[in-house]
């Protein structure tokens, strides 16, 4: 029995059979063409282009009606990328100035554009370079004419599928697929944010799982736990058995919370919402009874892809979550990316521009001030887009007072825009900032004062309190959502807040965290926005608070420096009601 420990993603325990997936590290051949083959050699790429650009449309075209939403989108993105000219474009001149085959021209421009994303803060923008060498995978097998398929559907158990690396597009053709255990990438590649969507099983970022096991070997795979365990004996399998069947029963306990009003046992209202990063993604929250969206990153509309988003796309996506929430409010993120990755007009190629240290760079609001056009195109779309529902305008990366100035003036000269091109008057809408780095949590008084609401953005605040980057393997262990440092910053924003008279949520993963759902409540936090997988286990927890004994305790929690009595003390939370 071998247990191999890697990042969960979700989707709980799945036993089966494992299928172990032909590994995309192919040898590639690098040799000279001479000067008569050169024309040949763009002729084989231009085929092999095409081939893969089909099979991506055919995938789409045939995608089941229970699809999850992302399936498409994601597929789509791949097809940006195989479109992109930075890709493809100096393929073709390297084959004619440098005299090289079409296979070590195209492997090669994919490693740099991999490379240079393989560089950037940002965990989402980093995994973009997994896509980039997706793609390039699809090309490289068209060149060689291996297209072996994936499919293996005989039989009715559920198949673990273990490999290197798996494109989403991949993902969606195999059947019977119970889970999926990956070598490479992380929670925010593609393949993981399509496994959450599916609700299987999935761990990332296993190493050498591919390398280890054998096709047909018995495993258990535990998303929740990300651990993948190869050949248990009985007793292993008998029980995580027994784990699977829990598991089934819970989630019916828990479905039955959907109409049920989020209220502890004291009789506290409390808010639960949802994080989106897609439109579709509304669509689950809804069902699953969330308050509103309290975090819609926009993100996804500017990543790979070689054109800006125009206004109208970005109303588009805009007006469809606010339709698909049914009048429940909708919390729109501004654009927080930066110098880790060029989206002036000046580069319209989507490669990175990485920035000496990104994450404490040009991004977030800093980004947009410096490029108005862009952040103006973005505000305009999003004032359209609340005629439609009640909007939240969210400003991420707030550290400075003029930053809030120049921010409400550009939301004021985007609304006259509008109004000078004779559309009708957009509502008024909420602003809010994000507290999500130090200097805003230790001087909350003054954004709590100029602005409608806060959210607390705790990710990134426990990155800059503790000078710890979540994704470096080296220092992970160091990243403590619990460390009196983070305690005292989110309790002194939460108060903040309530002395302003302004609502206050947290949206950073603590806010789906069971571990901290007692802490936050006792820190008067009614405002909950997390992942919609998360929902019903927190409105289960908070059906089961009292406000009123958690407080003092909590009190003396936040009072502690000590990161062992914090500790302690969170256990006791556990019983105090």
């Amino acid at each position: 029995m071998i247990t191999l420990q890697g990042t969960g993603v979700g989707g709980g325990i799945v036993v089966g059979r494992a299928v172990v997936l032909e590994s995309g590290l192919f040898d590639i051949p690098r040799f000279h063409i001479a000067p008569s083959q050169r024309e040949g050699e763009h002729l084989r790429l231009r085929r092999a282009i095409a081939t893969v650009r089909d099979e991506l449309v055919a995938i789409v075209a045939h995608l089941p009606q229970d699809a999850p939403p992302e399936a498409k989108a994601l597929v789509e993105v791949h097809g940006m990328i195989l479109d992109d000219p930075s890709l493809a474009g100096p393929v073709f001149e390297a084959i004619e100035a440098h005299a090289q085959n079409a296979e070590w021209a195209f492997a090669s421009q994919a490693e740099h554009l991999a490379a240079q994303f393989g560089q950037l803060e940002d965990p989402y923008l980093r995994e973009r370079g997994r896509d980039v060498m997706q793609v390039a995978e699809r090309v490289l097998k068209a060149l060689s004419g291996s297209r072996r398929p994936l499919q293996r559907e005989e039989g009715d158990e559920p198949f673990i599928f273990v490999a290197h690396d798996i494109a989403p597009a991949d993902m969606l053709q195999l059947k019977n697929a119970g889970g999926f255990a990956i070598d490479l990438g992380g929670t925010a590649s593609h393949s993981a944010i399509l496994a959450r969507s599916m609700n299987v099983p999935a761990v990332v970022g296993l190493q050498d799982a591919a390398q280890r096991v054998r096709d047909d070997d018995w495993v258990i795979l535990d998303g929740t736990a990300g651990v993948l365990i190869v050949a248990p004996d009985e007793t292993v399998l008998r029980e995580y058995r027994e784990r699977m069947a829990l598991e089934r029963l819970e989630q019916k306990k828990l479905e039955r919370l959907i109409g049920v009003a989020t209220f502890t046992r004291d009789g506290v209202p409390v808010t639960l919402q949802a994080n989106i990063e897609r439109p579709e993604e509304a669509i689950q929250a809804c069902d699953l009874g969330a308050g509103g969206i309290g975090l819609f990153r926009t993100e996804f509309l500017f990543m790979n892809r070689a054109e800006l988003p125009g206004e109208d796309e970005q109303y588009e996506a805009y007006r469809a979550a606010l339709r698909a929430m049914k009048g429940r409010p909708v919390t729109i993120r501004t654009l927080d990316v930066g110098a880790d990755k060029a989206l002036s007009s000046t580069d319209r190629t989507g490669t990175p521009a990485v920035s000496p240290n990104p994450a404490l760079g040009q991004r977030a609001i800093r980004y947009s001030l410096a490029e108005p056009r862009i952040f103006l195109t973005q505000l305009r779309a999003i004032l359209r887009a609340a005629s439609h529902g009640p909007v939240r305008l969210l400003i991420p990366m707030l550290a400075h007072g003029h930053e809030i100035d120049q921010a409400l003036a550009m939301v004021a000269q985007a609304r006259s825009q509008l109004r000078d091109r004779g559309l009708p008057d957009a509502p008024a809408i909420a602003v809010g900032g994000m507290i999500e780095v130090p200097a805003a949590a230790l001087t909350v008084g003054l954004f709590a004062r100029r602005l409608d609401f806060l959210s607390i953005g705790t990710n990134d605040l426990i990155q800059y309190t503790l000078a710890i980057d979540r994704a470096d393997h080296a220092v992970a262990s160091l990243y403590d959502p619990f460390h009196p440092a983070v305690i005292r910053l989110v309790a002194q924003t939460i108060r903040a807040a309530q002395r302003a008279g302004k609502p206050v949520a947290v949206c950073g993963e603590m806010a789906g965290d069971l571990e901290a759902t007692r802490m936050l409540l006792g820190m008067g936090l009614t405002d909950f926005s997390m992942q919609s997988a998360s929902l019903l286990r927190i409105k289960r927890e908070i059906l089961d608070c009292d406000v009123s004994a958690l407080r003092p305790h909590v009190g003396r929690l936040v009072n502690s420096d000590d990161p062992v009595k914090v500790r302690a003390a969170l256990d006791r939370l556990k019983s105090a009601n």
